[in-house]
């Protein structure tokens, strides 16, 4: 009697509970990881002009290849997610 009372609670307590793995969003906060672009100088000489403009593009183009990589290796990794299921 004593192990049909076990045996009965461990059938009982063992129910699996589906659950359902979801593939985390990306954060909206990616968008605003770029640092602001700088302004030219008023009354500025060209050379600190086209100084400003060349940082500002450098700036820009690491920024852009840093959130494009970033873009790429979040849907390479939800692929393989997908895949799992």
């Amino acid at each position: 009697m004593k192990y049909l009372l076990v045996l009965l609670l461990l059938l009982t307590g063992c129910q699996t509970v589906p659950v359902v793995a979801k593939f985390p969003q990306a954060p909206t906060t990616l968008q605003t990881a770029c640092p602001e672009l700088k302004p030219a100088p008023d009354n500025a000489k060209l050379s600190d002009i086209t100084r400003t403009v060349v940082e500002n593009y450098s700036e820009y183009y690491q920024c852009a290849e840093t959130v494009n990589g970033w873009i790429d290796w979040y849907a390479k990794q939800k692929k393989l997610f997908e895949e799992l299921k």
